[in-house]
């Protein structure tokens, strides 16, 4: 079967299709359909356990091969239906990437934290595309990522819309020697205004309450703290090829502005949109064409104002660990990720206030050992070393906390 362009439909397979970018990469999947632009075929789906939405997806897309993290919850998509052939477990992605994923093939990956990244490095090795909204891939594992791309020739897209925007602003030039410094816009989060002692005192109601976007809770928790800049920040570098003094971010609270371009000749390209993440995932999926758009769009009548301010680091000190990690290099990149992702857990479960997911990360930084990352093997290891320590930490704060 060919599409309305008489190619052949593209097949892809969605790594976290159950959450926000999963479901609006399916939105747009339907869109480009519907108007005849672009046909893909959906040939695998992967989701941590949220079995009826990913069974209400299957059936939407006629896919016969799932992915479920959770045993006992594909269990239960395993009894429902003898349609699907359902692979379970930790692993369940890169089984999924093994079995069904072809040259040529795109992968996108929006899986939450560092799960996706076994699945995203086996899909670049069987020559797949990869459009990645999973920043902790490269920030685990950037060693190993980007010369596997340069290796297998494939075409690692980025999907964060602060990355998709650089991504766009660097066609205007021809050489990455012509960029003074790429500038990434944080919307600075729910806390923009509040003073660093009600920061450190945050409930989990008011750090998933977010201005702008709507996003599951572990990046809406990064987003609150800056931590999610500070992952883009160290996702950029590798990306780009780009030193950490060429990388910088300010505020702009009304993420319109995805990031812009600093060139040598003092020129800036920027890009702009209404923050919706259909257009950074359509991009992606269509590049390097650009198709309609499903994507709400610029009213220039009532714009308003663009604002931008400085970073506050005494308030938001989860930033500059970015610089440090990118300059430590090595493990250091999963060790500040596992860290992270340990600590944001224990604050939403009421464990630690939100002050200390930061203090916790740079704890790890300073107590798990360093070293090279010359396999995945390598980056395991860190990731380990680093979750068991920032649960001992918890465990400490707790029993201070009881004894006090």
């Amino acid at each position: 079967m060919t599409d309305a362009a008489g190619t052949t439909p593209r097949r892809l397979i969605l790594l976290g299709s159950t959450g926000s970018i999963g479901t609006n990469a399916l939105a747009v999947v339907e869109h480009l359909h519907a108007r005849k632009l672009k046909n893909f075929e959906i040939v695998g789906l992967a989701a941590a356990s949220n079995t009826a939405v990913i069974a209400d997806q299957a059936r939407r897309f006629g896919v016969k091969h799932l992915a479920v993290a959770d045993e006992a919850a594909a269990r239960t998509l395993n009894d429902a239906s003898g349609s699907y052939t359902v692979y379970a477990g930790p692993d369940a992605a890169l089984q999924l990437v093994e079995a069904v994923a072809a040259p040529g093939d795109m992968v996108l990956g929006a899986m939450v934290g560092s799960a996706g990244l076994p699945a995203t490095l086996a899909a670049i090795e069987r020559g797949c595309d990869i459009a990645l909204a999973n920043k902790e891939t490269l920030v685990a594992a950037g060693e190993l990522v980007m010369p596997l791309v340069r290796k297998h020739g494939v075409h690692l897209l980025p999907v964060d819309s602060e990355h998709s925007a650089i991504f766009q602003c660097l066609g205007a030039c021809r050489s990455t020697r012509e960029v003074s410094r790429l500038v990434l816009t944080a919307s600075g989060g729910p806390f923009r205004t509040w003073p660093a002692d009600r920061v450190a005192h945050a409930t989990v109601e008011q750090a998933l309450d977010h201005p702008t976007w709507n996003m599951g809770p572990k990046v809406t928790v990064d987003s609150a703290s800056l931590m999610n800049k500070a992952l883009e920040v160290i996702e950029a570098h590798w990306l780009f090829d780009m030193p950490p003094n060429k990388i910088a971010v300010v505020v702009h609270p009304q993420s319109i502005i995805h990031s812009f371009v600093e060139f040598v000749d003092g020129s800036v390209v920027a890009q702009l949109s209404p923050p919706d993440m259909k257009s950074p995932i359509q991009y992606a999926l269509s590049w390097p064409e650009r198709l309609d758009g499903c994507a709400a769009t610029m009213d220039w009548q009532t714009a308003g104002r663009l604002d931008f301010e400085p970073v506050d680091h005494d308030r938001f000190p989860a930033l500059r660990l970015a610089w440090r990690v990118i300059e430590t290099g090595g493990t250091a990149g999963a060790i500040f990720n596992a860290a992270n992702e340990v600590a944001v857990v224990a604050f939403l479960e009421g464990r630690i206030p939100f002050g200390m997911i930061t203090r916790f990360v740079e704890r790890a930084l300073d107590a798990v050992e360093h070293g090279p990352v010359t396999s995945l093997h390598d980056v395991h290891r860190a990731d380990r070393a680093s979750r068991d320590a920032v649960r001992g930490f918890v465990e400490s704060l707790a029993h201070e906390e009881a004894h006090a």
